[in-house]
């Protein structure tokens, strides 16, 4: 079996709610074409430039029996190449590969939208008390079936999710992921201090229930488990030290926490830990920084800690939107490049603005705008590559997904404007393929996602899809 690939128990879609049209149910049994227009980026733009964009106007994606791609390329030449196959004709469409999010949290969906406070503030008067409901098991259930159908909604195939507190909504979230078909990793949440008392876990109990979750769910269908410590503010050591150890007995799993979002979380951290040098060596210490680790946010790093989460092999998931909506600064991706930091994005809802990865890319495209000199430019390529194949290497998918290469899975959107919309005016006038996704990268929402596919099965579709009409 694949790494990712679901097993004999796989996902069977995505349910009956109200915004989704009809999903193929079972995995495809025979090979087809996806005629469309295709735009992918395979290679890194910050190391071989705007080339890296690939894309066919009238292109041809061969997809397999098991819903892989074969072929890739411009249409006629690909149907040479491959004659006799069922055609599935989306020229009216743009593909793009299944959109990446690499740090979103599940129970925070219902406190999107909440303005005016900085993180601390923001966490203990909206997110901790939100998250506080998920001990009710109905209310977990409905929330993580709509969870995954937004994501889905909105163009996301892969995400690392940061969980929720109580073990039954994490059963709740990885049984609502299973039916998806979504590729989706993430875990129980641990924090022992600093947060309402009905969030609190021990050490000994944290350590068991996610070693007990990990078991249930890592490798089934296409979830994998992540070990989560909240953050260093709302865990002791002995707290950490219960994560490294399960970390450390179980090195597939990943880990994943917060790092050096606000000046006064940094503080706050200095505070508990006087003896540690900074916030990352309080996580080292403790064995949770490694390649399999992805820290969001690191929007104030010192130069130290650059270079050695870079020696250690451990990414960064960059959250615009939630960084500028909470006050929380403005990422240097130029000194994350620099010193070689893996990094993609993540929306970080409920602090970011949306689930759409196309939002982010936007906001991400803001950020470096913003700072000027200092700031990274950025064209539709990087943005591509960030929300996409960036991604999936974040997120440890590198190998499976994130391009339309042959031998990936067939993950990918199907992107129409809607009519009469700003975007279907705006296409019109686009002027080649990188115009064309400039659009949808900064008008584009989850309107414009008019199918979702994963592994060459549509786990969304619109009900009423609109029209891709661009030049």
């Amino acid at each position: 079996m694949r790494d990712g690939e679901p097993d004999a128990g796989g996902p069977q879609g995505l349910g009956d709610a109200a915004s989704l049209g009809p999903t193929d149910a079972s995995p495809p049994s025979a090979a087809r074409v996806l005629r469309t227009r295709l735009l992918h980026v395979p290679r890194n733009p910050f190391e071989v430039g705007p080339d890296a964009l690939e894309s066919w106007d009238d292109g041809a994606l061969v997809i397999d029996g098991a819903g892989f791609v074969r072929d890739v390329g411009d249409a006629s030449t690909v149907l040479e190449r491959n004659p006799g196959l069922a055609v599935i004709d989306a020229r009216d469409a743009m593909a793009i590969p299944g959109l990446v999010d690499a740090h979103v949290h599940y129970p925070q969906v219902g406190v999107m939208a909440g303005l005016g406070l900085p993180l601390l503030r923001w966490l203990a008067e909206r997110a901790l008390p939100h998250e506080a409901a998920f001990a009710d098991e109905p209310l977990a259930e409905r929330e993580a079936r709509a969870f995954v159908r937004l994501l889905a909604a909105n163009g996301t195939t892969s995400a690392l999710v940061f969980g929720a507190h109580f073990p039954a909504a994490m059963q709740a979230f990885f049984a609502a992921a299973a039916e998806s078909g979504l590729r989706l990793c993430g875990g129980l949440v641990l924090s022992d201090r600093l947060v309402p008392e009905v969030l609190r876990s021990t050490p000994e109990r944290a350590y068991r229930e996610s070693a007990e979750l990990a078991e249930r769910w890592h490798g089934k269908a296409r979830l994998r488990y992540a070990v989560t410590p909240r953050f260093a503010l709302s865990c002791s050591d002995e707290m950490l030290a219960a994560c490294g150890a399960l970390a450390s007995e179980r090195p597939e799993l990943l880990v994943t926490s917060h790092l050096n979002e606000s000046e006064a979380e940094i503080a706050g951290v200095r505070a508990s830990y006087p003896a540690d040098r900074d916030y990352l060596a309080v996580y080292e210490r403790h064995g949770l920084v490694r390649e399999a680790s992805v820290f969001a946010h690191d929007v104030h790093p010192t130069d130290d800690e650059l270079s050695r989460l870079t020696a250690a092999g451990a990414a960064v998931a960059h959250c615009p939107s939630s960084n500028a909506s909470l006050g929380s600064g403005s990422f240097s991706m130029r000194r994350h490049l620099r010193a070689g930091v893996p990094f993609s994005l993540g929306s970080d809802v409920g602090a970011g603005t949306s689930l759409s990865m196309l939002n982010e890319a936007l906001h991400a495209y803001s950020t470096q705008a913003a700072l000027g000199e200092s700031g990274e430019p950025l064209g539709p390529a990087h943005l591509l590559w960030l929300i996409t194949r960036a991604g999936a290497e974040v997120i440890g998918l590198g190998g499976l997904v994130g391009d339309l290469s042959p031998g990936r899975a067939a993950d990918l959107v199907l992107l129409r404007a809607p009519d009469g919309s700003t975007l279907e005016n705006v296409l019109s006038h686009a002027d080649g393929p990188a115009e064309a996704l400039a659009a949808c990268l900064m008008l584009g929402r989850e309107d414009a996602v008019s199918e979702t596919w994963v592994q060459g099965r549509v786990v969304h579709r619109r009900v009423s899809p609109a029209r891709f009409r661009g030049r």
